[in-house]
């Protein structure tokens, strides 16, 4: 009977030593899943976002084109139909076209970005800050699972096993 209690102590330790590596596991595949969503995540907002954003570059340039063909269409034919004194207020009125083409291109600059915003286009501090999350992420899995030195770890566990099963588990006081 004596010889049944230790039994029964011993299958209880590893019984409970089961639970604690099922946990392990299950923490170290969550890391893992989490790891990869993240890398998905931001491959996702890399490829959408860039494709965004260079479509509307290209309408942005298109814009462009068109709004100062017409815009120097305008100043050229008010410089062409002035005289001299008229060429000197032109002058002015070029630079005072100039400061509102800048204007005009700070209000279309602004219009983009609170567009790209409300698509919910990543910015490139949201990028960044992605980028240092997953850095963040790796490191902790890194931590987890023991870091590059996990990978040869496998081998040692496999040793420490066969030691193990040659060993008589310690046995417990019931």
């Amino acid at each position: 009977m004596a010889t049944k209690a230790k039994q029964s102590g011993t299958s209880q330790g590893a019984a409970k030593a089961l639970p604690d590596s099922k946990l392990l596991q299950a923490v170290r595949e969550s890391a893992q899943e989490i790891w990869q969503a993240g890398l998905g995540a931001f491959a996702k907002a890399q490829q959408e976002g860039t494709k965004l954003f260079e479509a509307l570059v290209k309408e942005g340039e298109d814009l462009s084109k068109k709004t100062r063909s017409i815009a120097e269409g305008k100043i050229n034919e008010v410089t062409g139909n002035v005289s001299k004194a008229a060429t000197q207020i032109s002058s002015k009125a070029q630079a005072s076209a100039n400061e509102a083409w800048d204007k005009l291109e700070q209000v279309f600059e602004d219009r983009v970005a609170r567009a790209l915003n409300r698509l919910g286009v990543p910015t490139q501090r949201d990028v960044q800050s992605l980028a240092k999350r997953v850095e963040e992420l790796t490191a902790s899995v890194h931590a987890l699972s023991g870091g590059p030195a996990a990978r040869k770890a496998p081998a040692k566990k496999a040793t420490a096993k066969k030691a193990a099963a040659k060993k008589p588990a310690p046995r417990r006081a019931a």
